[in-house]
């Protein structure tokens, strides 16, 4: 990316707050809302979001947002490119007729669901999300896409933790994309 570009980021990377021991203890919490309750940080992170897609992505026909802070950025980003915006919520989230995939979590298991009406075979997604932690919620995602028959281009997220090596746990053949990273 040009010089331009690294300095938004570092501008957005400036207004992230951290809370350390939070929502427990022992967890350094990156905080995204502290950013965005600013205005101009808004339009910056997402002037960054639109750039990024449109490098990175050009091909792009749908934003896939995951529950819950990935809405936040995928209405806005797909408005501004005009394609189309998909929700990939938890169970029991959306109406009609939906493919579910479930996924295992540390202690449990969890289902993610997308509307069938919304997707079709072929249909070029990209994931975008606030956060890759684990990769839990953007493989089971990408997953959940292609048992639809769609074509996951890629995932796109604000903040990546790299010391949770998340990006392990996404198919290999899922292109990631962090504008952010801390350890």
């Amino acid at each position: 990316m040009d010089s331009t570009h690294v300095k938004k980021v570092q501008e957005l990377k400036s207004k992230i707050k951290s809370y350390p021991d939070f929502p427990k203890k022992g967890i350094l919490f990156w905080d995204i809302f502290s950013a965005i309750s600013d205005g101009p940080t808004c339009k910056l992170l997402q002037g960054l979001l639109v750039d990024t897609i449109r490098s990175k992505y050009p091909d792009v026909e749908a934003v896939v947002g995951l529950e819950s802070r990935g809405f936040l950025f995928s209405f806005s980003v797909a408005a501004e490119l005009g394609i189309a915006c998909l929700p990939v919520r938890k169970k029991g989230k959306l109406p009609g007729e939906v493919f579910s995939h479930k996924y295992d979590l540390e202690y449990g298991s969890d289902v993610l669901e997308i509307q069938k009406s919304s997707i079709h075979p072929g249909l070029k997604c990209l994931i975008i999300d606030d956060l890759l932690a684990t990769g839990g919620s953007i493989a089971t995602a990408a997953k959940l896409l292609q048992a639809c028959g769609a074509n996951v281009v890629g995932s796109l997220v604000i903040i990546e933790l790299t010391s949770l090596k998340g990006r392990k746990n996404i198919p290999e053949d899922i292109s990631v994309h962090s504008l952010i990273t801390y350890d």
